[in-house]
Order: C-alpha cells, then structure tokens, then sequence
C-alpha cells in the first residue's frame, strides 16, 4: 500500500510552521493514541503514520530532504523507509504535551501509576434489579432481597495473608499498582504483573481467599419502598458491595427499582389512569357508578348525562402519592360506552319511541379528524 504524504497525513500546507505541525500532532497523537483505542488497529496504524510523519517533519534536516526528494530521499536515514521511527522525534515527553497542564498523562492513565494502593483496592459496587408491582410502588413497600458479594475473609480477617502474615509494596512497581513501557516516545501505563495492580505483595498468602483478602457470600437486606417510587427509580445503600481487597473500603449496592405493568392501571407522574364501560343509558342519563381503586377500596364516580364513549372523569385526591408530603395526584377515569348488540323487543320498542321522538339524522356531515381526540 503507497505511503500518503506526510503533510497530508497531518492535515497541513506544506508551508507550515514547526510549531503548526506540532499542534496537528499532538491533535491526531490524543486521538489516535492505542491507550484511547485498545485493540483497534486501524487507530494503531494511524498513530503510528502520523508519529512517523512527525518525527520527519519536525526534523529541519529530514524535512528539506523529504521536501526536495521525497521519500527516496530518506532511504537509510532511520525515518521514512519503514525502518524505527520515534526516537529523534523529541527528547522528552513534556516537549510536545507538557502544556496540557498533566490533563494528557492523566487521560491515558499516566497518573494511575500514582495511585494509592488504597484507591486501587476500592470494592466495586454492585446493582441488584428489583421488580415491584404498581401498588408497591404507588403506597410504598419493604422488600427482602437476597444477593451475593465479597467480604473480608474470615480466616485471614481481609489482610490476605496465612498465619498473619503482613503485605509488602510490591518491588516492582514500588506500591504504585503500575509500571510504565515505552512505545517510541510514548510511556504506556499497564497494571503490574507482579502484584496484579494491588501496589502490594504477601510471601505467604492465605489459602482460602488466595491472598485477595476477601470471599464471596450471600446475604439478605431489608429495603424500603418509598411512596410514590417510580420506574427506573435507583436506592443506593452504602457499604453493601464487594468488600475491597487487601483492607479495602466496601462498594455500595444500588438497587434499581423496575415497576411491572398493571392490568387495570397506568401511571404517568403523579396521576393515575384507568377504563371502565357504562351502558348506552348511564351515557345517555348520566348517574352514579362505583370503580375499584387501586388500593381496593370503592370510590363513588357521577357520571354527567350525555356522556360520549372516552370522555375522561376526574378523581381528586386517589392518584400516585407526592414523595415528601401528604398530598396525592389524581385518578383520570375513562367511559367506554358500551352499545348493546342484543336488545329485548320491548327494548327495540322504546328505543324506537325515543328515535321517532328526537327525530335522526339520515345525512350526518363528516367530523374533522381533529376533533376526535383519542
């Protein structure tokens, strides 16, 4: 595959200045770097083309011979002609990104090899999904869950080691968690092999926990519902996740909160849905009926004469609760107006009276669709 032109692969005129090239660079170098893009190839490649585009065209020397002869130019210079490239490129790191101020070593984890060995046995934090029915979620609710995570060791008592043997800063990394390759000019942070990124080290290693300091185990917690939780709702509770290794601090647990779906009901905020049918004549009269909650109890609903299939009733007060106060949203019922298909034939005869008395429409004109609603 034909090499591209250096400027080209930059993205600058041929009449840049060093310090224009530089600024290209380190724009592609942060892109690019195969710290940002693990296992992507193509992002290696261009890393490594635009590093040897660079390193000839920050060279006053390499870039005249590049300039006037091209690539021919550079055959057996060290740059150009697929030999090393890199090396000339700069002599110190803080050269081309110091002025980032530590932002650039700290994106591609140059600064993790500075950790605390503490910070880096941090336990993780776990989530636990909990479904609950709307009730629950709508009056409130106590749940017990059962889940399993780490803790400390109970033969070594977290420390990792057996017959209470104490840890040492691994003399590797010398406790950083870290060590630091280089690549070219590039200085890549990987996590230690010698003590696995823990910053430290036991001669004699626990048997049951493998010198982690920590085991697994199920237990069991009690979790309040709070009123009026809604779905996607997230409870976080300290200290109930994986136990740190070593002597760590513990991770949280965060139970996020899935409401399942109501047969009767829906919820949108605070306020509630639901449908019940009423016959052609409690439309037509109006009257009182009488709905089930969602809690269960009875609630009274008048229904206005004339009433058209859909219409929304209005319920105050028997909605989803307002978190933090004593007041609840309301209760939206919706009339399905049923027409009988059956009719008896004193039925038939009295409805026909009433359509002799209001006389009917044989030509009715079109609704626009807009005043439909739903």
């Amino acid at each position: 595959m034909a090499k591209r032109d250096y400027y080209e692969v930059l993205g600058v005129e041929k009449s840049a200045t060093k310090d224009e090239i530089k600024k290209a660079y380190r724009k592609l170098a942060i892109q690019f770097h195969p710290d940002k893009n693990p296992g992507d190839k193509e992002a290696e490649n261009k890393f490594k083309e635009a590093t040897e585009a660079y390193e000839i065209l920050s060279d006053e020397q390499k870039r005249q011979i590049y300039d006037q002869y091209g690539f021919a130019g550079l055959d057996g210079m060290g740059g150009g002609g697929g030999g090393s490239y890199g090396s000339a490129a700069f002599h110190d790191f803080e050269d081309l990104f110091g002025d980032f101020g530590g932002v650039f070593e700290n994106f591609f984890g140059g600064s993790r090899n500075r950790r605390s060995a503490q910070a880096q046995n941090q336990g993780a934090s776990l989530r636990y999904n909990l479904t609950i029915s709307l009730e629950q979620a709508v009056f409130g609710h106590k749940a017990e869950i059962s889940f399993a995570h780490n803790v400390a060791c109970d033969a070594c008592n977290g420390t990792g080691g057996a017959n209470g043997a104490s840890r040492k800063t691994c003399p590797r990394c010398q406790g950083a968690g870290q060590i630091r390759q280089s690549t070219g000019f590039f200085a890549i942070s990987q996590p230690c092999p010698t003590c696995r990124g823990n910053g430290t080290v036991i001669d004699n290693p626990c048997h049951k926990c493998n010198g982690t300091g920590v085991q697994s185990k199920r237990a069991k917690l009690l979790v309040t519902i709070p009123a009026g939780t809604d779905d996607g709702k997230r409870i976080e509770i300290p200290g109930q996740g994986d136990a740190g290794r070593n002597g760590g601090p513990s991770g949280d647990l965060i139970v996020e909160v899935r409401v399942a779906q109501h047969q009767y009901f829906e919820r949108s905020g605070q306020t509630l849905y639901c449908a019940v049918p009423i016959s052609m004549t409690q439309a037509v009269l109006g009257g009182d009926i009488y709905i089930t909650a969602l809690d269960g109890k009875k609630i009274a609903l008048k229904v206005p004469a004339g009433s058209q299939h859909g219409k929304m009733c209005r319920i105050r007060g028997e909605g989803v609760p307002v978190p933090g106060t004593n007041k609840r949203g309301d209760l939206y019922v919706k009339l399905l107006v049923q027409i009988p298909t059956r009719l008896s034939s004193k039925a038939r005869q009295l409805l026909e009276e009433v359509s002799a008395i209001e006389g009917e429409n044989d030509s009715p004109r079109l609704t626009p669709l807009s005043e439909l609603g739903d």
